[in-house]
């Protein structure tokens, strides 16, 4: 049984609640959505390919977690995952960017994802190649002769089929190659300089193409070229240490199945991608609206959304890729328009519905001091490489929440993120001192935040521009 396998809703939750305050609605939710994907490969393959993914729908403000909860859980079982903004598709003419670049970027995503697990596999052996490379280069081997036939030597028909042929390794060499060997693991010649060759990763004219929005042609356009010209290859003088990681990349790069390793990603995007949707509400006609100007493009956008989240064969670069059992979620405030305000047909597409809560002051005070990543543990750890020791109270934690609550109900509500604010705005003094003239430990309570914070929140005006 995989690791995925034993994911079961119940302890999808739990992880997810070592890093996301509440939401436990949207939680249980994305859990299920996660857990049908196991079932669905436990049953019949009959019916196996007509069980679709019951894609989701996050409606909630800006800042109450609903993007993290959709990236924690790809993380959890590493899926491919891609977020985007629906609105990225309106930015040109009425219709806007392709919406099966999505696919096209999630199927990349994946490919990296497998090249890596791939490239741990063989990292070991991959070591073990490079050491012996840098130790060909450090100690040459012995001098090479040419055959004593001329016209074999060009023809290159001696034995071992090359027109050159070896002197026997000499005791001297051998000797000279046990020494090298042993000041190299002892990593006594990281600096010693040697000159390998090295894929030229400079840019291609072609990319000058991205600067008209025509990244994926320019992409396919060189790609297409690729295969007729020869690799482009440079020489370069690398110190040792500098050169072992490329040798290694190379190395474990010959020991790879590039085609396998393709169709794998391939699958795996198809099986277990998840897209993540932002603002679809941005792209919803409010009830009532005429059919006009802006509101045409929004129409356009969902009606090319539309057949991706039905199922569709996208063709890539790498081979078609199918839609059908992709996980989508999608999220928006709406506060202006309304669910229903969508299309019917992408309405029914999304059936799992959950509404994320607005955060308070209680929230913010386990936001803060619960999460594995909370963001003073953050602040904490940054502060600590300059030798500063940062201690919050929990007076202080209840403070900043108390302030972050107020400014969110005054101004504009931005959930948890009006905590970046905040603590950037206290520990500002702290910050810019350190390392030099702060003192080793500063603790923040209350009284510390009240007296960053003096006159910023009472100010309207101020809190509004500065907060």
């Amino acid at each position: 049984m995989t690791a995925w396998e034993q994911l079961t809703p119940h302890r999808v939750v739990a992880e997810l609640d070592r890093f996301i305050v509440g939401q436990d609605a949207a939680k249980r939710k994305v859990a299920i959505a996660l857990r049908n994907r196991v079932r669905r490969q436990r049953v019949p393959d009959a019916l196996r390919e007509d069980i679709n993914p019951k894609n989701i729908l996050m409606i909630g403000p800006t800042g109450v977690g609903k993007t993290e909860i959709a990236r924690r859980l790809a993380q959890l079982v590493s899926a491919p995952f891609l977020k985007v903004e629906a609105t990225r598709f309106t930015e040109v003419g009425y219709v806007g960017r392709d919406v099966e670049s999505m696919v096209r970027d999630l199927v990349e995503i994946s490919i990296r994802q497998v090249r890596a697990e791939r490239l741990r596999e063989v990292e070991d052996v991959a070591r073990r190649a490079a050491r012996d490379r840098i130790l060909d280069l450090l100690v040459p081997g012995p001098v090479r002769r040419l055959s004593g036939n001329p016209v074999e030597a060009i023809l290159g028909i001696v034995q071992g089929g090359g027109g050159r042929e070896s002197d026997p390794p000499d005791e001297a060499y051998l000797e000279q190659r046990r020494q090298t060997a042993k000041s190299l693991d002892q990593g006594l010649l990281e600096r010693e300089m040697i000159e390998i060759t090295v894929r030229d990763s400079r840019q291609p004219v072609l990319n000058a193409l991205s600067g008209a929005g025509l990244e994926e042609v320019g992409q396919n356009l060189e790609e297409a070229l690729g295969g007729m010209l020869p690799e482009r290859v440079r020489r370069r003088w690398l110190s040792v240490a500098e050169a072992r990681p490329i040798l290694v990349q190379q190395e474990a790069e010959k020991r790879i199945d590039h085609d396998r390793l393709v169709a794998d990603a391939i699958r795996h995007a198809e099986e277990d991608g998840i897209l993540f949707i932002d603002e679809i509400d941005k792209v919803a006609v409010p009830s009532g609206a005429g059919h006009s100007g802006p509101d045409v493009s929004r129409e356009g956008v969902q009606r090319d959304i539309l057949p991706l989240v039905e199922g569709m064969t996208v063709t890539t670069r790498h081979g078609p890729v199918r839609t059908d059992h992709m996980l989508f979620i999608a999220a928006g405030a709406f506060h202006q328009v309304k669910p229903s305000d969508l299309m019917p047909e992408l309405q029914g597409r999304f059936p799992v519905r959950v509404e994320l809560k607005s955060l308070g002051a209680a929230d913010f005070v386990r936001i803060l001091r619960d999460p594995e990543n909370a963001l003073t543990r953050q602040y904490q750890a940054l502060l600590a490489t300059d030798g500063v020791r940062v201690k919050f109270t929990e007076d202080g934690i209840a403070r900043l929440a108390k302030l972050a609550a107020e400014v969110n109900a005054r101004t504009e509500d931005i959930g948890a993120r009006r905590l970046y604010t905040l603590l950037e705005h206290v520990l500002e003094a702290v910050s810019f001192a350190a390392p030099e003239s702060t003192p080793p430990e500063v603790t923040i309570d209350a009284g510390y935040v009240d007296a960053a914070m003096a006159g910023l929140v009472e100010d309207a005006d101020l809190s509004r521009y500065i907060l």
